[in-house]
């Protein structure tokens, strides 16, 4: 068994969650996207992010505006549609179910 690789399916289940919690907060960049997962410690690369910000904008989960930049081309900015707001507490309710089933088991196994 590979522990790298099960962390990384592990991580992987849960980054569509991390992200839509990171824009919850607000319209964002996805370099901010970027930011928060690595300070978080879940290193997401702009070749992971873009396609998931695409499958979410077209799953009508996201919106996006453009927002012209001075120091270079115009951001693309993304916030939750009510249809993500939606789909983001049905996530949260699930990760709270996992969360709280591994952890009595893993308690209880102590």
């Amino acid at each position: 068994m590979n522990i790298e690789n099960t962390a990384s399916q592990m991580r992987k289940g849960v980054l569509e969650f991390c992200i839509l919690s990171v824009i919850k907060s607000g319209e964002v960049y996805p370099s901010e996207i970027i930011d928060a997962m690595k300070a978080a410690n879940l290193n997401l690369l702009e070749g992971t992010l873009y396609p998931l910000l695409t499958r979410l904008k077209n799953a009508e989960l996201l919106n996006y505006r453009w927002v012209e930049s001075t120091g270079g081309p115009p951001r693309k900015y993304f916030s939750l549609t009510e249809k993500g707001l939606t789909f983001y507490k049905e996530l949260e309710a699930t990760w709270n179910e996992l969360a709280n089933a591994v952890d009595t088991i893993t308690s209880e196994n102590k």
